[in-house]
């Protein structure tokens, strides 16, 4: 096994700043590297936390298993109340939205993560910042993809128990 080599505490702007390009570069993976490496160092880093939550949540659809939990414990170690609530949203935002492609149970499924999300902004905009509408633009992106897609709303009408038919 190899040991990890530490980041030194100069480094971490410039590492921040590294994985955020991977991130938009599409590469998640060398971005949840660089960020883990930050916490390392600096394990209370809210910039690294928050880059470290995204680079997580941009690889839902490819492998979300255990990274939706991780994601959202994440949002948990955000500096303030508001910031840990809007993380939450985006986090169950950015699961829905890994989910909407798929069939109708997958599309039920992502409904009840915009909604779950919706609830996140909500709270988040009862405490935000002055001047800082982030959770209303989320929620009204939210309300756009479930108007917009009516069938996300429905909720499971098939019974629990299969019946048994003649």
């Amino acid at each position: 096994m190899f040991t990890l080599k530490p980041l030194s505490m100069e480094a971490v702007p410039a590492a921040l700043a590294k994985a955020e390009r991977y991130r938009l570069l599409n590469e998640p993976h060398q971005a949840e590297s660089i960020c883990e490496d930050v916490l390392a160092a600096a394990p209370d880093h809210p910039q690294a936390i928050a880059t470290l939550l995204l680079a997580l949540t941009d690889q839902f659809s490819s492998r979300d298993g255990h990274l939706v939990a991780q994601a959202q414990e994440l949002a948990a170690r955000m500096p303030s109340p508001y910031e840990r609530v809007y993380f939450l949203g985006l986090v169950a935002e950015r699961r829905a939205r890994a989910l909407s492609g798929g069939g109708a149970g997958r599309a039920r499924t992502a409904g009840h993560w915009f909604r779950d999300a919706m609830g996140h902004y909500a709270a988040a905009e009862e405490m935000r910042p002055p001047g800082n509408d982030d959770a209303r633009l989320r929620w009204n992106a939210c309300a756009r993809v479930l108007n917009a897609h009516p069938e996300m709303m429905a909720t499971e009408t098939e019974p629990a128990v299969p019946l048994m038919l003649e």
